[in-house]
């Protein structure tokens, strides 16, 4: 038995979707256990891409079991519809499970999330409105309505009549918006819950049971620790634990049952959205990285933010993490590069230089890199499978990485399918 968790180590995008895969192609039991569809892994298998949102990657084995765990958050009706759509290219359903305690995006979250964006003017977050944060703010509050509440009418029509004429006194009073029509949004719910109701079970006790029984369990994270709502760069955050302790939480199983923990980085670093970015390249460099690593977002279509890795950032996450390996990917992206750059450490404005991540915003915005260079390397390495074969320069450039972050790199990806990766 082995139970493996999948962490990104940076702001998201470091193409985990692939790790995943590969990860979940040997496994009993893939398991989702935070976020929601803002998030998404592209995952290339035999010449078909999939573009994953709430389902968890396992869904391409029709013998795995797919859970989702009480600390997602749910929109019925994309999950209905990404079922519809994978459904439609061959893949069944019929092992995926979802746990009544996953809490469930309504009309009015997505509302309010656009709401209080365009309230904040040019201080806003930068989400991508599908209504996640709202959502987690009921659930904390105690007000949030349930996968169990969705697939039983009854419940589900009384909770959601008085938490709906809550939200659209709020929606109407302190945002000017329009009111929502909560008895067709009630009737339309009910709908989706009586077409989800079959995929309704405890994920705790599934995946507890998985490791009793000697299961290989895949936990794959969404988001990534940089977006952590509390050791991310915080407010321009996810709006849940994207570290690994939040897989424990979010799936309802005991740290012991985890054996190892894979970090992944790109071979550079991304972000899409606001909030400060040590490393951002705002030039032709930057340009070259984006079009090169087709670094545009799997949910939204964005362009992202390019930058040189940030050893930094990625030593944080070793830390917050406990991360086991490290998995490197997108090195090919940096082919045709004079020369690469590594930040080692940041500088603040009184030339202190400091080694650990700052802890809150204030800090971070005053800091600016202190970079390593390396040589470029012009070879085509997509074709690579043994990592003694990488050119010399590219070998040394992960054996620094090694060094700077503290851990060993397990994985290098050379190309965005399945195959091309190197593992060691």
């Amino acid at each position: 038995m082995s139970a493996n968790i999948v962490i990104g180590t940076q702001w998201g995008d470091e193409g985990k979707g692939k790790v995943i895969d590969i990860l979940a192609s040997r496994a009993d039991v893939v398991v989702r256990s935070q976020g929601g569809n803002n998030a998404g892994h592209t995952v290339a298998a035999n010449g078909e891409t999939y573009k994953l949102h709430l389902i968890p990657s396992g869904i391409l084995y029709k013998d795995t079991l797919c859970l989702i765990g009480a600390g997602v958050v749910m929109d019925p009706k994309d999950i209905l519809g990404e079922i519809a759509d994978l459904s439609a290219r061959g893949l069944s359903f019929d092992n995926l499970k979802i746990d009544p305690r996953a809490h469930i995006i309504m009309p009015w979250h997505i509302a309010l999330d656009g709401l209080s964006e365009k309230f904040r003017g040019n201080k806003d977050i930068g989400t991508t409105h599908r209504g996640i944060g709202p959502t987690y703010m009921d659930k904390y509050e105690r007000s949030g309505l349930r996968f169990y509440d969705l697939i039983h009418p009854d419940i589900f029509r009384e909770k959601a009549l008085s938490a709906g004429k809550l939200k659209n006194a709020i929606i109407t009073n302190v945002y000017g918006g329009e009111a929502l029509d909560l008895d067709a949004i009630i009737d339309e719910y009910i709908g989706y819950g009586k077409q989800l109701a079959k995929y309704c079970a405890d994920v705790s006790v599934l995946t507890y049971e998985a490791a009793k029984a000697g299961k290989t369990i895949l936990f794959e994270g969404a988001q990534a620790t940089l977006l952590d709502i509390d050791y991310g760069t915080y407010p321009y955050v996810t709006s849940s634990h994207p570290v690994s302790a939040g897989v424990c939480v979010g799936t309802g199983v005991g740290p012991k049952i985890i054996d190892d923990i894979y970090g992944v980085a790109k071979a550079y670093t991304t972000r899409v959205g606001k909030g400060p970015f040590p490393t951002e390249l705002d030039d032709e460099c930057g340009d070259y990285i984006r079009n090169n690593g087709h670094e545009f977002g799997t949910v939204t279509g964005r362009p992202r933010r390019t930058g040189w890795f940030d050893a930094v950032i990625v030593r944080h996450a070793v830390r917050v993490n406990g991360l086991s390996y490290l998995v490197i990917n997108k090195l090919d992206t940096l082919g045709g590069l004079d020369t690469l750059k590594v930040c080692v450490a940041y500088k603040r404005p009184d030339g202190t230089v400091i080694k650990d991540f700052p802890a809150t915003l204030e800090e971070l915005e005053g800091c600016t890199p202190v970079y390593e260079e390396f040589p470029g390397f012009t070879e085509d390495i997509s074709g690579i499978r043994r990592y003694e074969d990488l050119p010399e320069v590219c070998r040394s450039y992960i054996a620094r990485l090694e060094e700077l972050c503290e851990c060993p790199v397990k994985m290098i990806g050379v190309g965005p399918e399945r195959d091309q990766v190197i593992e060691r």
